[in-house]
């Protein structure tokens, strides 16, 4: 494995988990005349715990783009995991930013789910090869996506900031799952979807709280 590689692995790893994410757009807004309504403690708690989670979510993309680039020896697949993985940059400051206005924190446990999720990334497309890593991100993204409609569900109306990022956030996602399934994506076996969802909901409910 050239040493580059490694080298911009571990980089990517140590800015997503220690630098300040810098977004390349312009953090989605509610329209200019939109009704605004303070938060309540109770509200701002809530939106805080979901926007953490947001936040776990896009540490772990990070983090499976990276492994999976660093798998493949396709040119034309890494640059495309790695201009998803610049979309999802965005995404992490943006999730980071909101949190800062609800002043609360990203969870604590951040560098453990990133190391969870690039091994999976990197295993994927190391055992499986491109199209299976690739359906990693289709059922991956399509999760997120379901995920991301529940937090829509669950975030108080007026809280037009934190759902105008969400909208985005699944917006990109869908587009993310559609660029992996143009590229050669394989459906994932029942059980290993079924696994990924586990995850996810061992990874949230964690979040969430911590």
């Amino acid at each position: 494995m050239p040493i580059d590689a490694l080298i911009h692995a571990t980089d990517s790893a140590l800015r997503t988990l220690f630098a300040k994410p810098r977004a390349a757009r312009a953090c989605p807004l509610p329209p200019a005349d939109s009704a605004t309504r303070a938060l309540s403690q109770a509200e701002k708690a809530l939106c805080a715990a979901l926007m953490r989670v947001n936040h776990v979510g896009e540490i772990c993309a990070q983090a499976l783009y990276t492994g999976q680039s660093l798998a493949s020896s396709n040119p034309a697949l890494k640059l495309q995991l790695e201009a998803a993985c610049r979309e999802e940059t965005d995404h992490l400051a943006w999730t980071s930013e909101r949190l800062e206005q609800l002043g609360s924190h990203p969870s604590l446990l951040n560098p453990l789910w990133y190391a969870g999720a690039f091994a999976i990334g990197f295993g994927a497309g190391k055992l499986g090869g491109d199209k299976l890593s690739l359906g990693f991100v289709v059922e991956t993204e399509r999760q997120v996506e379901a995920h991301l409609a529940g937090h829509m569900d669950q975030l108080p109306a007026h809280d037009l900031a934190s759902r105008a990022i969400v909208a985005q956030m699944k917006a990109d996602e869908v587009a993310h799952a559609r660029m992996a399934e143009r590229a050669g994506a394989v459906v994932l076996p029942e059980p290993v979807q079924q696994a990924m969802r586990l995850a996810a909901k061992v990874m949230t409910t964690v979040a969430h709280r911590v």
